[in-house]
C-alpha cells in the first residue's frame, strides 16, 4: 500500500501565485469583457476649459445620429439623480456627476450619450456643441488661499476647502483649545533649526486596465446588476443603491478581474452613478469603458502637498520639536475620501520618532483641477518624505552620519504600543533592528568609501536613507464611514474541498493564493483543494473591501477566524466517527484522525460526506460545515522599515541614474514572501517614479499639459536596479495572524532616500534638497550654476 503523501506547510512559504496563470493567458474576465443583450454604450462630453460658466449645449446634431438611443445634459441627469456623496465629516460643496452650469476642471463631464456602440457614443459626443464664458483658472494653491484669482465654489470663501485644522502636542482632540508652550519651548531651547518648503507633487494613478462599468437593470424584477473596476464591490453596492432610490438587496455589484487601482479604484466615480441611472431610467443595460486620455483627467491624481518643515534640535542631534504647515491642493471637488487622505499625513507626522512636541497645520484648497483622492500610502508617503528629508537635512548641518541621527531619536522597542504626539498608538516596532538590517546588506560603510572614491573623480554619486512607519490594516469601525471590519466565510463542501469567500477584494494582492495558503494548512489539505471567491456580492454576504494594506491584516484574520469555527464543527464530526473527543483529533495530509494514532483516521473528504449526511446526527450538531467571522481590529497596524539608495547624475547633461536601492520592511508575520517581494516591487516602482521620472503638470489656464504617455513619464524596467530586498519580523497584536500589510510599504520610504542620494550626489554645490521630481534640466541647471539650489 502507497503512504500517503505529505503535504508541506504552506504559510511562510514562497508559493507562485495561483492567479497567475489566467491572467498572463489572457483568460481573465475584466469589465471590458462582458456582454448583455441589448447592451447599448455610454460616452460623456467633457468640459474642454478649467473654468467657465455653460451659457449653451446644443445637442441636435448628436441626437440626429443613426444608433443614437439617448443625448442628455446635466440639468437632465439632475432631474433623476442626487449631488454625488462623500464619506468624510468635511463640509462640501455640491458635486454633480454631470455639470449644470458651472465646470470646474477640464474633463468635467457636461453631457451622456448612449448609443448603439462606442464608436457613434464618442462621434456623438463629439458632436455636441457646449459654449462657455470663460472664468479665471485656479491653479496655484498659495495664491488660491488668497481667494485669487477667483473663489470656485461660493460657499468657500478663499477657496478653503479644510481650513487651517491644528493638530500635535498641545492641540485638544476637539480642537476647543491649543496650548502652545510645549512647542514653544522646544524650538526656544533648539541649538539647530531645519526649515524647508519641500513640495510632494501631484501625480496620476494609471492602472494599467482604466475604469470601466456595465449598468444592467432588470424591469420586470426591479433589480440592478452593476459590473465595475473597482477595489470594493460592497461599498459600491451600498452608494449605487442609496444614489438610485433602491434597496441593497436590489442591487448586485460584481468587481470581476481588476487590472490594478493603486486608491485610485477606491472611489465611486461620476460614470458610475450615471450609468447605473440610466440603465434604470431607460431600462436597457448600458456599458462606459474609459479610455487612456479620460483617464489621466476623469479619474482621481494623487499627492499634492505642499509641507513647510521646521525641525528643532540639539547639536547632538537630539530632536526637540517639529512643525508642518500642511497645503494640500484637492482640486475642484470633494470625491469619496479626497478630504480625508491629507489628515494621514499630519497623522504620521511622528514617523519613527520620539519627538517631545509636534505642531501640525493642515490647509485643503479648492482648486480647477481634477480631485485628489487615495493613491498607493494615501497620505502616508509624504508624511515620511517630509520627515525625512528634514532628518537628513538635520544630518548635513551637524555633520552627522544620517544612519546615527535618526538612530539618537527612535521609539524606544519597549514603549510599544506607544502613543504618538498625533493621536496614534503605533502598536509593535523595532526600529533599530530595521535600521541595523538594511545597514548591514547595503553594506553601508563601504558604499560610503565607494561614494568618496568616485567623488574624488569627478563622479556625483550620493547616498540616500530613509526611515518610515506607516498607518496600514486600515480597520476600527471609529476610522471609515463603511465601518472597519471584515467578513469571511468558509464552507466545506460535500466532497471535501473548501470554498471561501472574503470581503476584501483583490486587485494584484495575491488573494487567492495566500489565503488559500492559509486554509490548507489550517485544514491540512491541498492547496488545489481551496477556492476563494471574491468581488460579487451576491456570493460574498458582506464586506468592506481592499485599501490601506488591509486586506491581510483585517480580511486575512477574518477568513482564519471563519475557518476556525468551520474546523471545530468538523472537529466534532470527526470525532463522532473515531469515538474520541474532538480535542484528540489532528487535521493532516488529508486526513483527520486521533492524535498520535494516524492509522485509525478517516479521509477529510470522509468526514466531509458523513457532515452532509450525518447518520446518525451527532447530539448538539447541525448537518453541514459552513461557517462566517466578522473582524473587526481593535487597532490600525503600523509596519516599518528602512530603504537605503545610491544614485549617480550624469555631470554633462544632469540625467540621474538609481544605481542601487536595499529595501529592509518589517510587515510581521509573513503568509507568502514571494508575495510580499512583488508587492514591495510595485511600491518601489511607484515611489521611483515620482522621485524621479513622474509629475502632473497644469498650465495657468488649469490645463493638463501632461495628459497623455508622450508628456506623462511611467518609469520602466531599466529605471531600476535590482532591488535587494529583506525583512525583519515585528508581529502585531492587533489580529491572530500578527501581519502588519505591505501593499504600499515601497512608496515611502524610496521617494526620500532617493532624494537624499541626489543632494549628496550634489554637495559640492551646496545644494540643501531638490523638489521631486528630479528632472535632468532641473540637475543640469544646478550642475551649472543656473539656480535650483534649496
Amino acid at each position: 500500500m502507497a503512504a500517503t503523501p505529505v503535504l508541506p506547510k504552506l504559510v511562510g512559504q514562497r508559493v507562485k501565485r495561483r492567479e497567475d496563470p489566467r491572467l498572463i493567458q489572457g483568460r481573465g474576465t475584466y469589465v471590458d469583457d462582458v456582454k448583455i443583450a441589448g447592451m447599448q454604450h455610454v460616452a460623456f462630453k467633457r468640459s474642454d476649459i478649467a473654468h467657465g460658466r455653460i451659457t449653451s449645449i446644443d445637442v441636435s446634431a448628436a441626437q440626429a445620429m443613426d444608433g443614437v438611443e439617448a443625448v442628455l445634459t446635466g440639468a437632465q441627469i439632475a432631474e433623476f439623480l442626487a449631488p454625488m456623496p462623500i464619506g468624510t465629516p468635511f463640509p462640501s460643496p455640491d458635486h454633480r456627476a454631470v455639470a449644470t452650469d458651472v465646470v470646474r476642471f477640464a474633463g468635467e463631464p457636461v453631457a451622456v450619450v448612449v448609443a448603439a456602440d462606442r464608436y457613434i457614443a464618442r462621434d456623438a459626443a463629439d458632436a455636441i456643441v457646449v459654449r462657455y464664458d470663460s472664468l479665471p483658472a485656479v491653479v496655484d494653491p498659495e495664491l488660491a488661499m488668497t481667494g485669487k484669482p477667483t473663489v470656485i465654489h461660493e460657499a468657500f470663501p478663499n477657496n478653503l476647502a479644510v481650513p487651517l485644522v491644528p493638530s500635535g502636542t498641545g492641540v485638544k482632540p476637539d480642537g476647543s483649545g491649543i496650548d502652545d508652550t510645549a512647542i514653544d519651548r522646544a524650538f526656544a531651547q533648539a541649538e539647530v533649526i531645519i526649515k524647508q518648503r519641500m513640495m510632494n507633487q501631484r501625480l496620476v494613478p494609471n492602472a494599467m486596465e482604466p475604469r470601466g462599468v456595465v449598468a444592467h437593470f432588470e424591469p420586470g424584477k426591479g433589480t440592478m446588476t452593476i459590473w465595475s473596476s473597482t477595489q470594493n464591490p460592497h461599498i459600491l453596492r451600498t452608494m449605487i443603491a442609496a444614489m438610485t432610490g433602491m434597496g441593497q438587496d436590489q442591487v448586485r455589484a460584481i468587481a470581476p478581474e481588476v487590472g490594478g487601482g493603486f486608491g485610485a479604484k477606491i472611489n465611486i466615480y461620476a460614470e458610475e452613478y450615471v450609468c447605473a441611472a440610466v440603465s434604470k431610467r431607460l431600462g436597457i443595460p448600458v456599458k462606459w469603458i474609459e479610455d487612456r486620455a479620460e483617464a489621466f483627467v476623469a479619474t482621481t491624481h494623487g499627492r499634492d502637498i505642499i509641507g513647510y518643515v521646521e525641525l528643532a534640535a540639539k547639536r547632538d542631534g537630539t530632536v526637540l520639536g517639529l512643525k508642518m504647515r500642511l497645503i494640500a491642493d484637492i482640486g475642484a471637488y470633494n470625491m469619496l475620501l479626497t478630504a480625508a487622505i491629507p489628515t494621514l499625513t499630519m497623522l504620521m507626522a511622528n514617523a519613527t520618532y520620539d519627538i517631545p512636541a509636534i505642531r501640525t497645520t493642515l490647509t485643503e484648497v479648492f482648486t480647477n483641477k481634477t480631485p485628489t483622492d487615495a493613491y498607493r500610502g494615501a497620505g502616508r508617503p509624504e508624511a515620511t518624505y517630509f520627515v525625512e528629508r528634514a532628518m537628513d537635512m538635520l544630518a548635513r548641518e551637524l555633520n552627522m552620519d544620517p544612519a546615527e541621527v535618526r538612530r539618537k531619536n527612535f521609539i524606544a522597542a519597549d514603549k510599544f504600543p506607544f502613543q504618538t504626539q498625533m493621536g496614534a498608538v503605533y502598536d509593535s516596532g523595532d526600529y533599530a533592528k530595521a535600521l541595523d538590517a538594511a545597514l548591514l546588506h547595503s553594506k553601508w560603510e563601504e558604499l560610503k568609501k565607494e561614494r568618496d572614491a568616485a567623488k574624488a573623480k569627478g563622479r556625483l554619486v550620493g547616498l540616500g536613507l530613509s526611515m518610515y512607519v506607516e498607518v496600514c490594516g486600515i480597520g476600527p469601525s471609529a476610522t471609515l464611514p463603511t465601518g472597519g471590519w471584515e467578513h469571511a466565510s468558509v464552507t466545506v463542501e460535500r466532497d471535501g474541498r473548501i470554498s471561501a469567500t472574503t470581503g476584501a477584494s483583490p486587485h494584484g494582492q495575491g488573494n487567492e493564493t495566500t489565503f488559500g495558503q492559509m486554509l490548507a494548512d489550517q485544514f491540512g489539505v491541498p492547496l488545489e483543494h481551496v477556492t476563494i471567491l471574491h468581488g460579487d456580492t451576491s456570493v460574498v454576504k458582506q464586506g468592506i473591501g481592499t485599501f490601506g494594506s488591509r486586506s491581510q491584516a483585517v480580511g486575512g484574520a477574518a477568513l482564519h477566524m471563519a475557518g476556525t469555527k468551520a474546523k471545530s464543527k468538523m472537529a466534532k464530526f470527526a470525532a463522532a466517527l473515531l469515538e474520541a473527543h474532538e480535542d484528540d483529533v489532528v487535521f493532516e495530509n488529508g486526513k483527520i484522525f486521533v492524535k498520535g494514532a494516524p492509522a485509525r483516521g478517516k479521509a477529510f473528504a470522509d468526514v466531509a460526506g458523513f457532515a452532509y449526511i450525518p447518520v446518525p446526527l451527532p447530539e448538539g450538531l447541525e448537518p453541514g460545515v459552513s461557517e462566517e467571522a466578522f473582524f473587526e481590529p481593535t487597532n490600525n497596524t503600523y509596519p516599518f522599515g528602512c530603504h537605503i539608495s545610491m544614485l549617480e547624475i550624469d555631470r554633462e547633461t544632469g540625467e540621474p541614474t538609481l544605481l542601487k536601492l536595499v529595501a529592509v520592511d518589517d510587515a510581521g508575520h509573513l503568509i507568502n514572501p514571494l508575495i510580499v517581494e512583488g508587492q514591495i516591487h510595485g511600491g518601489l516602482a511607484q515611489g521611483i517614479g515620482q522621485a524621479m521620472i513622474e509629475e502632473t503638470v497644469y498650465n495657468s489656464d488649469g490645463q493638463l499639459v501632461t495628459g497623455s504617455f508622450m508628456d506623462y513619464a511611467l518609469p520602466r524596467a531599466i529605471d531600476f536596479p535590482r532591488f535587494e530586498l529583506h525583512s525583519t519580523v515585528t508581529p502585531t497584536p492587533v489580529n491572530p495572524l500578527g501581519a502588519k500589510g505591505v501593499g504600499e510599504a515601497g512608496t515611502l520610504g524610496s521617494t526620500p532616500s532617493i532624494v537624499s542620494a541626489a543632494v549628496d550626489a550634489l554637495s559640492e554645490f551646496g545644494v540643501k534638497h531638490i523638489d521631486m521630481m528630479l528632472r535632468p534640466e532641473k540637475l543640469w541647471r544646478i550642475i551649472n550654476g543656473q539656480g535650483g539650489v534649496a
